[in-house]
């Protein structure tokens, strides 16, 4: 099928994407469900309006834009990501898959082309997990990963309002589930990380990715003056939790190197001048593309955090909040994805995603894959993220080509 494809129209509309919650250094801040994100949707919406696209929106805030096959009753292909962002994000995690697939619906659109079975474009609800945690939780609820009432009820980590009341007008009418009944879901994607341009490929083939498990560490000890309270007599919080992050990299470093630990957040108790802090929390990770080397990463840390706090005399308690396994995604969606960039002359290697997606909840219930684009120097979650207008014109065209043949005739590649 040889599609009027728009390169040009899909950077236009990244850029009017942009301007939404556009900061001063160059980025975008959109929280999920925030204000910013509403226009978000609205703008998405009325894209999808002008060529012809049906608007479902389910009760969790996903949204799905329709374009019919010729035969609806065969279940739909997807394509997906997210419009919401980190408060430090670029343009394009999240937007370039969306825009993309909007520009494979609206080139559909203008050559009068249909496929055999209908495609909807789906914009999942706070991917980022930056206002609503767990990360992907719009996408966890509609696969059924987490139950509709516990998305519903997660609150904001900025004003505690729930995620429920925070959808407003966004409370759509439509079963989550339904999402569920499709026959395969693509989605595209900046690499976010350096691999993909260090080693001059166009487009990644991402064939899985890594487990990972996210947990709050909490540390308590003892409050006391930090004039009076010789160091042999103190039981501070915020030095134990300190060499247990270091402990939980030397670990890591000496088990699994290719793997990734993070502190994403840490708080001191009482956080004041003159105290020795009684108590710390702090949110860490491991990812790995093992889950059993994951689980073996985990042990050891429980294991020296357990020392640590003998040793100086606090209590620590680890609660994991956010995990998936390893993800392997559908080796005959993968070959189309390769087949079209072979044709296209688009240079590309099978690849890994360090980072969590939307997929990753899809490949739960369906045939799932992602492609990644490269990003210049591997930077995301900045406001100087950045792609080429190659790359993204590269990618558009390979997704397009496997998104249609798939629609056309089912998994089997060829």
């Amino acid at each position: 099928m040889n599609l009027p494809l728009s390169p040009d129209r899909l950077w236009d509309r990244l850029m009017a994407m942009a301007r939404i919650g556009a900061t001063p250094e160059g980025g975008n801040n959109r929280p999920a469900l925030s204000a910013l994100d509403g226009q978000a949707r609205q703008l998405l919406a009325d894209w999808g309006r002008e060529i012809g696209l049906t608007l479902s929106v389910d009760r969790l805030g996903n949204m799905a834009l329709r374009a019919e096959g010729r035969d609806p009753s065969r279940p739909p292909v997807l394509i997906g990501s997210h419009l919401d962002t980190q408060p430090t994000g670029g343009k394009f995690d999240g937007p370039y898959g969306v825009l993309a697939g909007l520009e494979i619906l609206h080139a559909l659109h203008e050559s009068g082309m249909r496929t055999e079975a209908p495609i909807i474009l789906v914009n999942w609800t706070s991917e980022e997990g930056c206002r609503f945690s767990p990360s992907m939780i719009g996408a966890a609820g509609a696969m059924g990963v987490l139950e509709e009432a516990t998305v519903l009820a997660a609150p904001a980590m900025d004003d505690g309002q729930p995620y429920g009341e925070a959808l407003g007008a966004w409370a759509g009418q439509a079963d989550p589930a339904l999402l569920r009944d499709a026959a395969a879901y693509f989605e595209a994607h900046i690499e976010q990380g350096p691999v993909l341009e260090a080693e001059g490929y166009d487009l990644g083939i991402v064939t899985g990715g890594f487990a990972t498990e996210r947990a709050l560490v909490t540390v308590t000890g003892e409050t006391s003056h930090a004039g009076t309270t010789p160091m042999e007599m103190r039981r501070d919080g915020v030095l134990a939790a300190c060499e247990m992050i270091s402990a939980g990299e030397a670990i890591l470093h000496r088990i699994a190197p290719e793997g990734r630990m993070t502190v994403c957040r840490f708080m001191a108790d009482p956080g004041a001048d003159g105290v020795v802090p009684g108590g710390a929390r702090f949110a860490f990770e491991y990812r790995h593309p093992s889950n059993a080397v994951l689980a073996r990463l985990l042990a050891e840390a429980d294991a020296a955090m357990a020392a640590i706090a003998r040793r100086r005399q606090v209590a620590v308690r680890r609660e994991p909040y956010w995990s998936f396994p390893a993800v392997v995604f559908d080796e005959a969606l993968a070959a189309r994805l390769r087949d079209a960039a072979a044709r296209l002359g688009a240079r590309h290697r099978d690849i890994l995603s360090g980072a969590g997606h939307d997929a990753y909840h899809a490949a739960s219930r369906m045939p799932a894959v992602m492609l990644f684009i490269p990003c210049h120097g591997g930077v995301s979650h900045h406001p100087t993220e950045s792609i080429s207008r190659e790359w993204s014109e590269k990618g558009l065209r390979v997704l397009a080509d496997a998104v249609i043949a798939t629609a056309n005739a089912g998994l089997a590649p060829g």
